[in-house]
C-alpha cells in the first residue's frame, strides 16, 4: 500500500526527466572520481611509531606493553604536594600494580604516576597498561595508559541502544553508515594524511566516500537522497575553498598545538596549512549532511502537499524552512567548536591582553577561521540543496500528472 503522508514513505512523484538524468550523471561521475581518488591517494606504506609514549613524563620504550591491576596508591616520597603547589607537574603517586599478562604475570611492581596520570582519578582495582623501561639488570615499570575500554564500551552500547530504540531500522542503517564512515576515516584518510598525501584532496575524496555511505545507507537510494548528496558535495567544495582562503589570509601555520608540533617532528612533507583546511572540511561534513537531507525532504514533502506549486514557489517555501534551520544550526556549530577548544579558550581568556591581540593569536584565529568557514558552507548548503531539489522534483504539471490512471494506485498522495 502506498504512502504519501509526511510521516510515511516518500511520495512517489513524477520527476523532471532532465534533472533526473543530470543528477544520475553527476552521481556516477562523482562515484568514479571518488574511486579513482582513493586509488591514487591510497597510502603506499603506513608509518609506524618506533616508540611508545608512557604516562611517566615522556619516557619512551619499545618494550612490550602488558596489562596490570592497581592494588594500592600512596604519595611519592620527597616530592611537592600537588595541592600545595597548585601545579599538575608536581603531582606524583606510587601505585602498586599486579602484572596480569606477560612474563612477569603475578608479580606486584611499583609504578610511578606523574603529572596528569597522578590526578586522573585512578583508584585501586583499576586496570592499566604498563611497560618495562628498565635495563637488563633491573625491571622498572612505567605507566602507558589507564585501560578505559569498559566505560567507553558501555557508552557505545548506550548510544546504539538509544539510536535503535528511537529511530528503529533507520537508526540501524544510520549506525551501519557510521561504521562504514569510520572505516573510511581510520582506514584511508588518517593513513593517507600520515604518509604525506595532499590533505585537501584526501578530505574531499574521503568526504565524498563518507557521504555515499552515510546518506544512501541511512536514507535509502532515491532522487531525494541524491538531491541532498549533490547539495552536500557542492557545499563541501565551497567549504574547502573558503577554508583554504581563510587559512592563507590569516597567515595560519597550522602549528598552534603541542600535538601538531609533535606531528611535525614525526612527519616529513606534510603541509600543516593544508591539514588545517582538511580539518575544517571534515568537521563540517556531519552538519552539512544533516542540513541537506532536511532541505531535500522538505522540498519533496512540499511537492507532495502542493501539486500546484511552481518550482520557484517550491524553492521559496523550502527556503523559509531552511532559514529556520540555519538560525537553529549556526550557533550549534559555533558552540561545538567552542566546546572542543574550551581549554585553549579558557587559557587565552585569563591572559591580561587586549581583545584584538588575543583574537590575533594563532589558536584563537584557527578556531575563528574553522568556525566561520564551516558556518558559511553550512549557510550556502541551504539554497544550494533547496535549488537542486526544486529542479529535480517534478514541476506543477508533472505533479498533477501523477494522479492519472496509470498511477492510480498512488493517487491518494494528491487527495489533499
Amino acid at each position: 500500500m502506498g504512502a504519501g503522508h509526511s510521516h510515511g514513505a516518500p511520495a512517489d512523484l513524477d520527476l523532471s526527466r532532465a534533472a533526473r538524468r543530470a543528477s544520475i550523471g553527476l552521481l556516477l561521475a562523482v562515484a568514479i572520481a571518488t574511486v579513482v581518488g582513493v586509488v591514487l591517494l591510497w597510502p603506499a606504506q603506513r608509518p609506524e611509531m618506533g616508540a611508545v609514549g608512557t604516562g611517566g613524563g615522556g619516557v619512551q620504550s619499545v618494550a612490550p606493553v602488558v596489562t596490570g591491576r592497581v592494588l594500592s596508591l600512596e604519595p611519592c616520597p620527597d616530592t611537592f604536594d600537588s595541592e600545595q603547589s597548585g601545579s599538575i607537574h608536581h603531582a606524583c603517586q606510587v601505585a602498586t600494580v599486579e602484572v596480569t599478562s606477560g612474563p612477569d604475570a603475578g608479580r606486584s611492581v611499583p609504578v610511578e604516576l606523574i603529572g596528569v596520570s597522578a590526578v586522573s582519578g585512578v583508584v585501586p582495582g583499576d586496570s592499566v597498561h604498563i611497560t618495562d623501561v628498565g635495563d637488563a639488570n633491573a625491571n622498572q615499570y612505567a605507566l602507558v595508559t589507564v585501560d578505559r575500554l569498559l566505560p567507553l564500551g558501555l557508552f557505545a552500547l548506550a548510544f546504539v541502544a538509544v539510536v535503535v530504540a528511537v529511530a528503529g531500522w533507520k537508526g540501524v542503517r544510520g549506525l551501519i553508515g557510521l561504521v562504514v564512515a569510520g572505516a573510511v576515516f581510520f582506514g584511508f584518510m588518517l593513513p593517507a594524511l600520515a604518509t604525506g598525501r595532499p590533505a585537501v584532496a584526501v578530505a574531499l575524496v574521503g568526504g565524498s566516500a563518507i557521504m555515499f555511505a552515510v546518506l544512501y545507507l541511512a536514507h535509502g537510494v532515491s532522487m531525494r537522497t541524491t538531491s541532498a548528496f549533490v547539495g552536500t558535495l557542492v557545499s563541501l567544495l565551497a567549504t574547502a575553498g573558503l577554508g583554504a582562503l581563510g587559512v592563507w589570509a590569516a597567515r595560519l601555520s597550522g602549528l598552534s598545538t603541542d600535538e601538531t608540533i609533535a606531528l611535525a617532528a614525526q612527519s616529513e612533507g606534510l603541509s600543516f596549512t593544508a591539514l588545517l583546511t582538511c580539518s575544517l572540511v571534515i568537521a563540517g561534513l556531519g552538519v552539512l549532511n544533516d542540513t541537506t537531507i532536511t532541505q531535500a525532504s522538505a522540498v519533496w514533502e512540499l511537492r507532495a502537499a502542493g501539486s500546484h506549486l511552481t518550482r520557484w514557489e517550491l524553492f521559496t517555501a523550502g527556503m523559509r524552512i531552511g532559514r529556520d534551520h540555519i538560525a537553529s544550526t549556526i550557533y550549534t556549530i559555533v558552540f561545538a567548536y567552542a566546546g572542543a577548544a574550551l581549554s585553549t579558550l579558557v587559557l587565552l581568556s585569563i591572559y591580561t591582553q587586549p581583545v584584538d591581540l588575543l583574537l590575533s593569536t594563532e589558536p584563537f584565529a584557527e578556531e575563528i577561521v574553522r568556525t566561520l568557514g564551516s558556518g558559511i558552507g553550512l549557510v550556502l548548503s541551504v539554497p544550494l540543496t533547496t535549488g537542486v531539489a526544486a529542479l529535480t522534483v517534478g514541476g506543477a504539471g508533472a505533479a498533477v500528472a501523477a494522479s492519472v490512471p496509470r498511477r492510480a494506485k498512488r493517487a491518494h498522495d494528491h487527495d489533499h
